[in-house]
């Protein structure tokens, strides 16, 4: 077992997060990931209520007893989700860990802490996590360049940012963007993370609730099989090649505004994509690791995989091939 900062702040038995996920982070995969011993968190804006996202919780709990989280993802919008009502039913459901992302936690660290929940704060740069840091934050999960979803402006990958983040970062810091095996947990910790957090290698698990056309094309894909859309508009996305993705990438290029691919991008769109298995039908999320998968494992499988290679490389393998270099 492999034990650090992260795990004992956070009560888990593994330094591994199961990263929020719109449309993704749902009861079974939240659970299978808990029942490891790893952190799995719930999405709660992929409940269209805080009444949905109530029950959802409750039937988390049918499938575990293991602690779990929930995520809050908090966008500026003309019409915002009733964020307030999201988060009194993360408190009065008794979740005990909430990862935070987007806009500044800070209005919601109050309420959570006075109800005894751990925050975990997503971020995309070292000033961010500093930031979030002073704010006050139990933990920092900080994404490089290769992660899936919004990485930031900045385009620092993963092997620096987390590098430079721990230099300045005394909080539980979990790394997130490139990772998919016991190797990438092994780096993360060697360049001074205390774990890892992973969203398209769980998408590419037996227990996620997405089509299989869009697990069997994780694993057909390379690393390159991305496009970085939203660019011109200063809120770059990392989502998969396809039809949709290239034509919004061809019309922003072009000069074109966000009301000219709203449609493209419209979140129904890309729920589509997981319900129906029609890879075309809109965008969807996926990062640079789906390079490094090659299969389709349940949870519990990945888990101990990554924690027993980590390990493995720890005691012996990497020991063993520093020996054959320096003989």
């Amino acid at each position: 077992m492999i034990s650090t900062p992260f795990t004992e702040a956070f009560g888990v038995r593994h330094p591994i997060v199961q990263g929020g996920m719109q449309w993704v982070g749902r009861a079974e995969l939240v659970a299978a990931v808990a029942n490891t011993g790893a952190l799995g968190i719930l999405t709660a804006l992929t409940q269209p209520t805080p009444e949905h996202l109530a029950k959802e919780i409750a039937r988390t709990r049918e499938f575990t007893d293991q602690p779990f989280g929930v995520n809050l993802t908090i966008l500026p919008a003309i019409n915002p989700p009733p964020y307030d009502e999201y988060r009194q039913v993360i408190i009065e459901s008794d979740v005990k860990i909430v990862e935070t992302a987007g806009s500044n936690p800070a209005p919601h660290l109050p309420a959570f802490h006075a109800a005894g929940i751990k925050v975990l704060h997503k971020c995309t740069s070292v000033r961010h996590a500093v930031k979030a840091q002073e704010l006050g934050v139990d933990g920092i999960s900080i994404d490089g360049f290769e992660a899936a979803g919004h990485p930031g402006e900045d385009d620092v990958p993963t092997l620096v940012l987390i590098a430079a983040a721990a230099g300045r970062i005394t909080i539980p810091m979990i790394a997130s963007g490139g990772f998919a095996d016991g190797r990438g947990l092994l780096a993360a910790l060697a360049l001074g993370a205390d774990g890892i957090s992973m969203g398209t290698r769980f998408l590419c698990t037996e227990e996620a609730p997405v089509h299989q056309n869009v697990k069997n094309a994780i694993v057909a894909a390379e690393e390159t099989d991305t496009e970085l859309i939203f660019r011109p508009l200063r809120n770059t996305g990392r989502v998969a090649s396809n039809a949709v993705s290239r034509e919004v990438l061809e019309i922003l290029n072009c000069g074109g505004k966000f009301e000219d691919v709203r449609d493209l991008v419209a979140g129904a769109r890309g729920r589509k994509v997981f319900e129906t298995g029609d890879l075309d039908a809109g965008i969807w999320y996926v990062g640079a690791s789906q390079g490094l998968i090659h299969d389709i494992p349940t949870v519990a499988e990945l888990v101990d995989r990554i924690v027993t290679d980590a390990e493995t490389l720890i005691n012996h393998s990497l020991a063993s091939r520093l020996t054959r270099a320096t003989a």
